[in-house]
């Protein structure tokens, strides 16, 4: 399902968990751009943050010295992906946007979160 990073890929945009969360933050993004204006700084603004900061956070561990280090920032991409999560089911359940997109959107984040989650079980092993 995904490669343990420590291997040293050449780049994090080689990682499939990087890929799939960019992808699952341009979804949010095409997503919010559907919303009422007056969700501009509501919504809108936390979807997309949120989306932007679990690719933002994957990277973050060639530049780390150690393990724990890059688990501390896999932790906060998984943390922003579990808010994600709540706030697509608060735009559903509001009526905001494309079903279609908010399924998507889901699907990504579910698959991202898998992801990490078997990332963290390798470096803890």
């Amino acid at each position: 399902m995904s490669e343990l990073p420590t291997t040293r890929v050449r780049s994090f945009r080689d990682l499939q968990v990087w890929q799939r969360s960019m992808e699952l933050t341009l979804v949010v993004y095409r997503l919010t751009q559907k919303f009422p204006r007056e969700e501009v700084y509501g919504l809108t603004s936390q979807l997309r943050r949120c989306a932007v900061s679990i690719p933002s956070n994957i990277p973050e561990e060639q530049g780390r010295l150690n393990t724990r280090e890059f688990k501390q920032f896999l932790g906060i991409a998984r943390g922003s992906n579990c808010e994600l999560q709540t706030q697509l089911e608060i735009a559903r359940k509001l009526g905001f946007g494309d079903t279609s997109l908010i399924n998507d959107a889901e699907g990504l984040a579910h698959e991202v979160g898998r992801m990490i989650f078997t990332i963290l079980g390798k470096l803890r092993a």
